[in-house]
């Protein structure tokens, strides 16, 4: 009688645990696609970079605020505004420095023609 009980549960016991695994063996699985998903290199074979806010700096929104924005583009480079208001665009480089809240600055370039 306690063979039986032994080679019936068996069975079941077994099975329990090929589940056990296959779930653990997924689940790392999708830990290491998602860890390589989040260093995939750019388009030019570079490491992604995280995002910065910038401030865009002589920039006021229609609540007073100063305009942010984000972006994970490189120091140097140059971004087109259109204000909100009107058609006038303007032109603004990313930079390295830090500002006092966080953010990054964003310098007008079309102050300095």
């Amino acid at each position: 009688m306690l063979n039986d009980v032994i080679t019936g549960s068996l069975s079941e016991l077994l099975g329990g645990l090929a589940v056990v695994v296959a779930v653990s063996l997924t689940a790392r699985a999708r830990r290491r696609r998602g860890a390589r998903r989040d260093t995939t290199p750019g388009e030019d074979g570079t490491a992604p970079r995280p995002a910065r806010t910038y401030t865009l700096i002589g920039t006021r929104a229609p609540d007073g605020h100063a305009v942010q924005i984000a972006s994970s583009r490189s120091a140097g480079t140059v971004i087109t505004r259109q204000e909100p208001t009107s058609d006038r665009r303007q032109r603004f480089e990313l930079t390295d420095a830090l500002l006092s809240d966080g953010t990054y600055a964003a310098e007008p370039l079309d102050w300095y023609r």
